[in-house]
């Protein structure tokens, strides 16, 4: 009688040839074809966009992309997007550099640095400014924050004037590029810091321990072993805030005064965003003033498209922690 037996937790050995289970492959094709659905819906909003905007590029009269003015049912139309992204592109960075600052040391202090119970409870107070609507901050901001901001902006201008984006020379302080960058910082925050705080929760405990252990204090531990292993997921939650920033409509809308012209003085009043514009522009427009809003909104869609794919380069590259600490 053989006494060879086989433990009991020895892997079973995998039949050569044997077919995958029915759930797997079930899986396999449910996730593949979402995958080939999100390519698809993405291509035919692309495509969707391209075949509306035909119409305003053939008929403009002048250059789509260096003309600040916005006549694109005149006779002939005369339009383009400088305007709009520069708009665009100086309140999503100004709202950046005040919001991801901001919300990474909240992240940490909610993480690391308060107690069990202010944790919670600071938590759940960014989760729900995270999904407050973004009409509720412009309304906020219009009827609040910009009633405060003038003491801010007064004091850019008596002290950093010297500096041309801080130097209002018409004295006005309102319905500025600055107070609407102000407020989408305020609105993208919260995001940032919900989705950072659960990235740094994730970090193993191996390794703030074994920082700590070597003599570490809470601040090195939080720079060597923290903030190199959330990383990819800061930029993701940064990205995201970002790609909210671009695409904000309606708080925008009501805190600017929709002028299409480049002002670098950021706290006097005027400037659009392509989503502002086109929000505040669609129901009044023609034929050919729809096509022009809607080929803004293409080129929106390939900044943010553009962006998300500088991200996912960003992330792959540093994406694994042992690499960027070996």
């Amino acid at each position: 009688m053989s006494t060879d037996l086989k433990p009991l937790d020895a892997p079973t050995p995998r039949v050569q040839g044997s077919s995958v289970r029915l759930g797997d492959r079930i899986f396999s094709s449910l996730t593949r074809g979402a995958g080939i659905f999100v390519l698809v819906l993405m291509a035919a909003i692309g495509a969707f966009l391209v075949w509306k905007a035909i119409p305003a590029f053939q008929n403009n009269t002048g250059n789509f992309f260096t003309t600040q003015e916005w006549f694109p049912d005149a006779n002939p139309p005369f339009f383009g997007i400088a305007a709009l992204a520069f708009g665009t592109a100086v309140s999503s960075v100004i709202a950046m550099i005040i919001a991801v600052p901001i919300a990474i040391g909240t992240a940490l202090f909610i993480a690391f640095f308060a107690s069990r119970r202010a944790s919670t409870s600071l938590g759940f107070v960014i989760d729900v400014l995270a999904a407050v609507p973004s009409i509720i901050y412009g309304l906020w901001g219009l009827q609040v924050l910009m009633n405060h901001m003038e003491g801010i902006t007064r004091w850019l201008n008596d002290y950093l004037g010297f500096i041309p984006i801080f130097n209002n020379e018409i004295g006005i302080y309102t319905k500025s590029i600055f107070i609407a960058s102000v407020v989408l910082a305020i609105m993208i925050l919260p995001t940032i810091s919900a989705l950072s705080r659960e990235v740094f929760l994730q970090v193993p405990r191996d390794h703030r321990e074994a920082s700590l252990a070597l003599g570490a204090t809470r601040w090195e531990m939080i720079r060597m072993a923290v903030l190199p292993f959330g990383r990819p997921g800061v930029i993701s939650a940064t990205m995201l805030g970002l790609g909210r920033a671009l695409g904000e409509t309606i708080a925008v809308a009501l805190i600017l005064s929709a002028a299409f012209e480049i002002n670098w003085h950021i706290t006097e009043p005027g400037g659009n965003t392509f989503a502002a514009n086109i929000a505040l522009k669609w129901n009044e427009a023609g034929p050919i003033g729809l096509s022009a809003l809607v080929a803004s909104g293409l080129i929106l869609f390939i900044i943010t498209l553009v962006v998300n794919m500088i991200a996912r380069a960003i992330i792959a590259k540093h994406k694994e922690f042992s690499g960027a600490n070996s």
